[in-house]
């Protein structure tokens, strides 16, 4: 398999450790508010491509952070008088939440910062030893210029930035690039250190983290792209730098930016959508379609349109597959009579042929986790065999259906098969005997009874098919 590595700047084989297994880390939330669409679209295209590796066989151990120590929380603890331990962890417990909703599964530990305090303290330590560290009357400060290659992972023009550069004003910095490592602080939360009381800077929080549990290299890096400048960069510059070893990770992996009808998101615009407030309107895998069905390296410029389309993709999968399920049940024995004649004359004669689907599917993952075009193959399957569904045999139909729903599980959708409730599954029954004594009228008014309800009726060949509306 090839990604792209934002750090190389081309596509690169995904090597498998001997007898180890894929280390990855992905920059997790700060949990001072509600998780946002934005946030979704990064963690469901993580827990797909886990998904994917540990299908094909890959032994992968994913680990996330929560950042639990920010000014946004204290921040926002301080605006609504409220304990800032309470804060973080209430807003933790609705990320969870809003994961285990999206069937984001695939992460094997959750690191909060809070809890390496001491990690944290001790790689900045190494860091001030190795004179890569400063300290001033307002923290200790990383010193940038120390580092050679600051800025080569998201290729940045420092010289440009630095005019205007305005994260962590203090006038003893020696360049306004520089960055906190530890800030100093008498306000809770805040702990002693060989430097004063105080906390940590957000960017080595997530090193600390890494090097305690993964050591000082690993395999897969993800975020999303608004983290590539300065996060990332900084990362890679306290790791190295601490560590004497290049390089820190060896595939750093970043989605592009969401949009809302073509703006960026923000409160300010009143176009910020929480996962919750997408859910009210929404199943969640409408949502997990709408990340598959965009490359995860675009933008995302998300509309209702785009999710209504989301949901007919996925109302299309289903209504495909009740048509593969009754083709199964389907007994020569108990043929209904077919309305169509060409049906008649013609069935059982479509044969399947799975592996090209199952080559092509797999050609859109291998390069560069297309998921877009994988989802193209499933409904070229569909569209294929759509006109002749009703000649093939069990064996094709069961087949098919295995493909399907082996792609769709791979990609995170639960297909539970949807139990029909007697009342409904009686009205449609009825709603086929006035079709049989040519009462369309009769037959009709109930269909709309039974749509009313939340389901709708398919007329084929070979008996109907009942969907439920989501």
């Amino acid at each position: 398999m090839k990604l792209y590595n934002t750090l190389s700047g081309k596509k690169e084989s995904l090597k498998k450790p001997a007898n180890r297994a894929l280390k990855l880390f992905v920059c997790g939330p700060t949990v001072y508010d509600y998780s946002h669409i934005g946030h979704a679209r990064t963690y469901i295209f993580f827990d797909i491509l886990v998904r994917y590796l540990r299908y094909l066989g890959l032994k992968i151990f994913y680990l996330q952070n929560i950042t639990n120590i920010d000014d946004k929380i204290i921040n926002r603890a301080n605006r609504e008088k409220k304990n800032i331990s309470a804060i973080s962890r209430f807003f933790e417990k609705e990320y969870y939440r809003d994961m285990k909703t999206l069937g984001v599964e695939s992460v094997d530990c959750y690191a909060k910062a809070g809890d390496f305090i001491k990690e944290i303290q001790r790689q900045i330590q190494t860091l001030v030893k190795k004179g890569f560290a400063y300290k001033t009357k307002n923290g200790v400060y990383f010193e940038v210029k120390k580092f050679k290659n600051f800025g080569k992972l998201s290729r940045q023009n420092l010289n440009a930035l630095r005019p205007g550069w305005r994260i962590e004003p203090d006038p003893e910095k020696k360049d306004p690039l520089d960055f906190a490592l530890w800030k100093f602080s008498e306000q809770k939360p805040y702990w002693p250190s060989l430097w004063g009381n105080g906390r940590p800077g957000w960017h080595i929080e997530d090193t600390a983290i890494t090097k305690k549990i993964f050591g000082s290299q690993y395999n897969l890096h993800g975020g999303g792209n608004d983290l590539k400048f300065p996060h990332h960069e900084a990362e890679i510059a306290q790791a190295e730098s601490a560590s004497g070893k290049k390089p820190f990770v060896k595939i750093w992996l970043h989605t592009g930016f969401l949009l809302v009808n073509g703006e960026k998101m923000s409160k300010s615009l009143g176009n910020f959508i929480t996962i919750k407030d997408f859910l009210k309107k929404f199943p969640p895998e409408i949502l997990r379609m709408i990340v598959l069905g965009r490359h995860y390296q675009s933008p995302l410029d998300y509309n209702e349109a785009i999710a209504e389309n989301a949901k007919n993709s996925i109302t299309a999968i289903k209504e495909f597959l009740g048509k593969l399920e009754l083709v199964k049940k389907w007994k020569m024995e108990n043929v209904p009579p077919l309305r169509d004649p060409a049906v008649a004359v013609r069935k059982w004669k479509t044969r399947v042929k799975i592996k090209k689907y199952e080559k092509d599917f797999q050609t859109a993952l291998e390069n560069n986790f297309n998921t877009p075009e994988a989802i193209a193959v499933i409904f070229k399957l569909i569209n294929d065999y759509q006109k002749n569904i009703w000649q093939l045999n069990k064996k094709g139909a069961a087949e098919i259906a295995d493909f399907i729903k082996e792609k769709l599980e791979i990609f995170g959708f639960k297909l539970k098969k949807e139990k029909i409730p007697v009342k409904i599954a009686a009205l449609a029954k009825k709603r086929e005997e006035l079709r049989e004594f040519k009462q369309f009228i009769q037959a009709d008014r109930l269909r709309k009874t039974i749509q009313r309800l939340g389901y709708i009726i398919e007329d084929t060949p070979i008996g109907s098919l009942i969907i439920k509306l989501k």
